[in-house]
C-alpha cells in the first residue's frame, strides 16, 4: 500500500470536493436538494484529511520519517468521493439497492484503511478484527445519528429513517468485520 503515489489521494479528494462545490453552488439540480451538501463540503474534507493530519503528527519526530501510507489514506477517502458520486449519478434515487451497498462498501474501504493505519502492531489476528469491526460499529452508529441530525430529522425520510438506519448501521459494521478480516489476514502474512 506505500507505493501509491500521493497524487492518488489527492486526486480522490480533488473529485470529491468539487463534485461537492457543484452540487451547493450550482442552483437548481435536483438531486442534491435536501442533502446537506453545505455540511457535506465542509466535512467531507475535513474527514478525509484527519488519517494524513494524524499520521503526520504521530511521525513528524520519528527519523527517519517512514514512507507515508498513501494507500490507505485513500482507501479512508474514497467512501467520501463513491457518496458525493452516487448522489452527482443520481444512483440513491435511481437504483433501489444502491444505498445499502455504500454502506457496506464504503465501511469496508473505511476501515480496511484505518485498519491498515493503525493496527500494523495489534496481535493477535482476531484482535484486528475486533479492534476494526468495534471501530467500525462505533463510527456507522455515529455516520448515522449525523445522517439524522443534518437532514432526515426535518425532511421528508422520517417515517421509513429507523428501519432503514438499522439497516445502514447492520451494513456497515458487516463492512468493518470484512475489513478486519482483511487486515488481519494482510498484517499476518506481513509479519515475519
Amino acid at each position: 500500500m506505500r507505493r501509491v503515489p500521493v497524487w492518488v489521494p489527492a486526486a480522490v479528494l480533488l473529485l470529491t470536493v468539487g463534485q461537492l462545490a457543484v452540487a451547493e453552488w450550482v442552483p437548481g439540480i435536483e438531486r442534491f436538494a435536501d442533502k446537506a451538501f453545505g455540511a457535506r463540503l465542509i466535512a467531507y474534507p475535513l474527514l478525509m484529511l484527519l488519517a494524513p493530519a494524524v499520521w503526520w503528527l504521530a511521525n513528524r519526530r520519528r527519523q527517519p520519517r517512514p514512507a507515508p501510507p498513501y494507500g490507505a489514506f485513500t482507501l479512508v477517502m474514497l467512501p467520501f468521493l463513491v457518496d458525493v458520486t452516487g448522489n452527482t449519478l443520481d444512483l440513491y434515487d435511481a437504483v433501489g439497492w444502491w444505498d445499502d451497498f455504500n454502506h457496506f462498501f464504503n465501511w469496508f474501504l473505511l476501515l480496511t484503511g484505518l485498519g491498515l493505519l493503525l493496527c500494523g502492531s495489534v496481535r493477535p489476528s482476531w484482535a484486528v478484527v475486533v479492534t476494526v469491526c468495534g471501530l467500525g460499529a462505533i463510527l456507522a452508529i455515529g455516520w448515522e445519528v449525523g445522517e439524522w441530525w443534518t437532514f432526515i430529522r426535518h425532511g421528508t425520510e422520517l417515517d421509513t429513517a429507523y428501519e432503514d438506519t438499522l439497516g445502514d448501521e447492520v451494513l456497515g459494521t458487516l463492512g468493518a468485520l470484512c475489513a478486519g478480516l482483511l487486515v488481519a489476514r494482510v498484517s499476518r502474512s506481513a509479519t515475519p
